[in-house]
């Protein structure tokens, strides 16, 4: 019975503390890939990064025509295309060689 016992308790010993490792070791590593400061979350927060960098580049080139458009209609001269477009825009009025095409109004 004693050797049993001393045989039982050389082998569950070892185990245990193996086990317990092992999860000490797996709570790290899972928080070292998933947690808050992880590798998944650098690499989504790289992919937010550049998402908001081309919304950016996006937003400076919208910028960019408006200016260009804005400096046609400020200024001491106006120019007539751009008058003409605006002005034909806001009083809903077609040039009698504009080709109109109308859209359901679902669209």
């Amino acid at each position: 019975m004693y050797r049993l016992r001393a045989l039982l308790r050389s082998l569950f010993l070892p185990f245990v503390l193996y086990c317990v490792a092992g999860v000490v070791a797996f709570y790290f590593v899972w928080h070292g890939v998933h947690g808050q400061r992880g590798l998944k979350t650098g690499e989504e927060y790289e992919q937010k990064l550049a998402q908001l960098r081309q919304e950016r580049d996006l937003v400076r080139y919208q910028r960019m025509q408006w200016e260009a458009r804005i400096a046609l209609i400020k200024g001491e001269r106006i120019d007539a295309d751009v008058l003409e477009e605006e002005t034909r825009k806001r009083l809903g009025r077609v040039h009698k060689n504009d080709v109109v095409i109308l859209l359901p109004q679902g669209q």
